[in-house]
């Protein structure tokens, strides 16, 4: 069960935007949708706990990442929350491999060997055994996905967040790895919400959606 209910205001010298957004799923997989500068991924930083001053709640299978009426707030890192960006993040200075135990060192693994089984057990998923030594820029964009998605679910978080996964690509590239992905998210087994502003990624990528329109939660 995600439950949320999210209030900020945002203000910039040229804009001020205020977000009240509500909502509830229990689906596997749920999308939210929405225009661009509709409050999608502003939700999905306030989630993360990565949007200062957000107030409301975020619960997920009924624990309380954010209460602000009971005082709780957990930190980024203490939420168990697995954050896909758009444009991916990787790290352009570290391998795929690197990329990978970063994400392994962020579940607080000590020992070099669980680690490195770690790492070894994600490049197997996601099928990156033999990618492991390149660099980001080397990558395609479907590569860079896979090791972004890796890297998220590396910390083995309970509920994943994917911020327009499939914009930063071109049509025919999206259209094939929206199907990989698909495939991936039903491998992995891990509660989802992602944004997006395209209905053929809401039909082939979830089972639930949320509409969002100037910050508000409108069907």
């Amino acid at each position: 069960m995600l439950d949320i209910h999210l209030r900020a205001t945002l203000r910039s010298p040229d804009r001020t935007f205020a977000l009240d957004a509500a909502f509830r799923s229990e689906a596997p997989r749920t999308a939210l949708l929405g225009p661009s500068g509709s409050g999608k991924s502003t939700v999905l930083m306030a989630i993360a706990g990565l949007l200062p001053g957000a107030e409301g709640h975020v619960r997920v299978g009924g624990e309380a990442l954010l209460d602000s009426a009971r005082g709780i707030d957990l930190p980024a890192r203490a939420r168990g929350v697995g954050l896909v960006f758009q444009d991916y993040a990787l790290f352009p200075h570290m391998t795929v491999e690197e990329n990978l135990r970063f994400g392994v060192r962020r579940l607080g693994h000590a020992l070099a060997a669980d680690t490195r089984e770690r790492v070894e057990a994600l490049a197997a998923q996601f099928g990156l055994e033999a990618l492991r030594g390149a660099y980001p820029r080397h990558l395609s964009g479907g590569q860079r996905q896979r090791v972004a998605l890796a890297r998220a679910l590396a910390t083995r978080p309970r509920l994943l967040l994917l911020d327009e996964p499939l914009s930063a690509l071109d049509t025919e590239l999206r259209i094939r790895l929206r199907a990989e992905l698909a495939e991936m998210l039903e491998r992995v087994q891990v509660p989802t919400l992602l944004v997006t502003h395209d209905l053929q990624d809401v039909q082939a990528l979830a089972q639930s959606v949320v509409r969002i329109e100037a910050g508000r939660i409108v069907a």
